[in-house]
């Protein structure tokens, strides 16, 4: 205790995930209603503050689990404490509770009643959402303790606890809703009025963050905004909050659409000689975020829907969020890059075919996502089949075709099909082969989507198996999960979750995480991966980038490289035959009606056309169920647990007269 109405000491500040906390001294001056802080005591002694907290307004919060660590949020951020233990944490809070309880009966006084720019809501609205998530993934512990508790009377208080936490969750869900909808409907004065833009606008005399302690305001003055003097102690991504120094931009948020400096570049194209060009599929959607509003909000759309206790997941959106092409036809862009798939049997090692099977699996997921906006793909109709070939440039492609799964393809080609095997659950089975390298992808992906807030997250569950037929190999993969962000404004995609690549014969296998964006600080679209040899704990290789950019690869030798180049690498372009040539249930045909008018923005025609198709399989499922008929699969058949190809190349090849495996 310094003197009456003022508190100094230490305590420790939360930088960055790189630094961590750091220790500084700090002092409270509940007459001015600052929180400053300095590098040391000595610094403090000189006048030399580091930066500083202002108080007016403030929320103080605190964790039950953790009697030291405390918050400050305020002016758009948050700023993270440490006290040495809980009595010391409780000195702070009163100190820091009387300051702003002054100040704020002061700030009414004067008969001024702060109101919420825009910005700020946003900013609260996402760290809700932020926190929705912390609670959804803590309920999942819960039920895995709840699993593993054997003492009856234990797992029944466990599961009060469960289905209270569970019914937080959805009412803060739908109030998530209901307050992004109010806002939408009060666009007006109260929240984007000039005479409220100013508390978003810095000080004229000094700059929001100085470079040299010297620089900024003396010590004695109130600054309109707090401040820190480093950038590397942002309590915040800074990125997300480009426009604190101006009007704030819709969008603006840490769960935000990409800017403009993150707008994607196109990688180049290789068509073969052969291929024809289809307007409706082989033009760019260049519908960019502004054009986007034109439609109106998504929130205007979903106004008519949502209701308080209705289930969210049954929310329509509305038929201009849709991609032009169908959820099979996406999964074919795994094999963007096929150059890099067939060169893993062309390897002559268990270790550079593993590197190899990482390298592709790493380029196979960015060109499934060429949009700024995350438009989604129409759900398959049960039945539905998509197939399509790659040429690779320079091969010698003969003409002896394949009885694999595409006919007028080569064996000299990369053929694909997908088959939309079940409706209940959705679930998609594709297969792909090249006939004369022997490989071959067996897999399936289980769509499950959940409603999350400001999100919906779809958990990708399956799995792929690739087999390398000539060195008797199969390699096991997972996929990661998919995030729409921003559902209620412009969603934006991205992935998160690990995932593995095994081979069971060599022992090589390979984890890669996909790393979803912190609301604190943190990069969009973040992967690392390492890959490890049999019964070894330390990788061989350690993985790092972008999953849509660069990606940087370190060898345990010592050797560095980039690994992938999404932005450099071409893209091999599918050659699908033309739709009047295709059966009535292959994708660019059925939904052939429905993509000619999105693309020439009829969308009341479009969504006609998305109804009929959908009425139409309800009235087959329908007519299943009352004459007890099953559903009869094309291509793919249940073999336990899983969804295989009816006839796979390693299959054929064993079957094959000439064959010596």
């Amino acid at each position: 205790m310094a003197g009456s109405g003022v508190i100094e000491g230490p305590l420790s500040k939360w930088t960055n995930v790189m630094k961590g906390w750091q220790y500084r001294w700090f002092v409270l001056d509940e007459a001015s209603g600052l929180l400053s802080y300095y590098t040391s005591k000595e610094k403090m002694m000189r006048g030399s503050r580091r930066g500083c907290v202002r108080l007016k307004g403030a929320i103080i919060g605190i964790d039950d689990e953790d009697d030291s660590t405390f918050t400050l949020s305020v002016d758009q951020k948050t700023f993270h404490f440490q006290a040495r233990d809980g009595d010391e944490r409780e000195k702070w809070i009163q100190g820091l509770e009387n300051a702003i309880l002054r100040h704020s009966a002061d700030h009414q006084v004067m008969g001024l009643k702060p109101v919420p720019t825009e910005a700020e809501f946003e900013f609260k609205l996402a760290e809700t959402d932020a926190y929705l998530q912390l609670m959804i993934e803590q309920v999942k512990s819960l039920e895995t303790r709840i699993d593993a508790c054997e003492d009856e009377s234990t797992r029944e208080r466990y599961n009060v606890i469960k289905v209270t936490a569970e019914a937080m969750i959805e009412a803060i869900k739908h109030a998530i809703v209901m307050l992004q909808i109010s806002k939408e409907s009060l666009k007006g004065p109260v929240m984007n009025g000039s005479m409220h833009e100013s508390i978003l606008t810095n000080d004229a005399d000094y700059d929001y963050f100085g470079t040299e302690e010297e620089t900024l305001p003396p010590t004695d003055t109130v600054p309109e905004r707090s401040y820190s003097s480093s950038e590397d102690e942002d309590f915040y991504d800074a990125e997300d909050f480009k426009s604190a120094s101006s009007t704030p931009q819709k969008g603006n948020t840490p769960d935000s659409s990409p800017s403009t400096e993150e707008l994607i570049v196109q990688p180049q194209v290789i068509a073969s000689d052969d291929d024809y060009y289809d307007e409706l599929y082989d033009e760019l959607d260049k519908e960019n975020l502004g054009s986007l509003e034109k439609h109106g909000s998504v929130i205007a759309h979903l106004l008519s829907q949502v209701r308080i206790g209705m289930d969210l997941t049954k929310v329509v959106l509305p038929t201009f969020i849709l991609e032009r092409r169908s959820l099979l036809e996406m999964y074919a862009d795994f094999f963007a890059h096929p150059d890099l798939f067939l060169k893993i049997p062309e390897l002559t090692t268990p270790r550079e075919r593993m590197i190899q099977l990482v390298r592709w699996y790493l380029s196979a997921f960015h060109a499934g996502r060429n949009s700024e906006i995350a438009k989604k793909p129409y759900n398959p109709i049960l039945g539905e089949t998509f197939t399509c070939f790659w040429k690779m440039p320079g091969a010698e492609n003969s003409n002896e075709q394949t009885d694999g799964p595409v006919p007028w393809a080569s064996k000299d080609n990369l053929a694909f099909i997908a088959e939309q095997v079940s409706h209940h659950p959705p679930i998609s089975a594709f297969y792909a082969e090249h006939f004369n390298k022997k490989i071959s992808l067996d897999g399936y992906i289980w769509t499950k989507s959940k409603f999350l807030g400001l999100s919906i997250g779809v958990h990708m569950i399956g799995q792929g198996v690739i087999s390398v037929i000539d060195y008797d190999e199969e390699y096991t993969i997972t996929f990661p999960n998919g995030y729409g962000r921003s559902i209620l404004t412009v969603p934006w995609i991205e992935l998160g979750g690990k995932c593995t690549l095994s081979c069971a014969k060599t022992g090589y296998n390979a984890t890669v995480e996909f790393h979803t964006k912190p609301f604190y600080g943190g990069k969009k679209h973040k992967v690392t991966a390492e890959i490890f040899e049999p019964n070894e704990k330390k990788p061989i290789v350690s993985i790092d980038g972008e999953w849509n950019g660069i990606m940087y690869a370190k060898y345990n030798t010592g050797m560095n490289e980039v690994f992938v180049d999404t932005k450099k690498m071409p893209i091999m372009k599918k050659l699908v035959k033309p739709t009047d040539q295709q059966t009535e249930f292959e994708s660019r045909r059925l939904w052939k009606e429905v993509t000619y008018n999105l693309k020439n923005k009829f969308i009341e025609e479009a969504t006609n056309h998305k109804q009929r198709l959908e009425q139409r399989q309800r009235n087959e499922a329908k007519e299943r169920k009352e004459k007890g008929l099953k559903v009869e699969t094309k291509c793919f058949h249940e073999e336990g647990e899983h969804w295989v190809y009816d006839r796979p190349l390693l299959k054929r090849v064993r079957n094959s007269p000439s064959s010596t495996l």
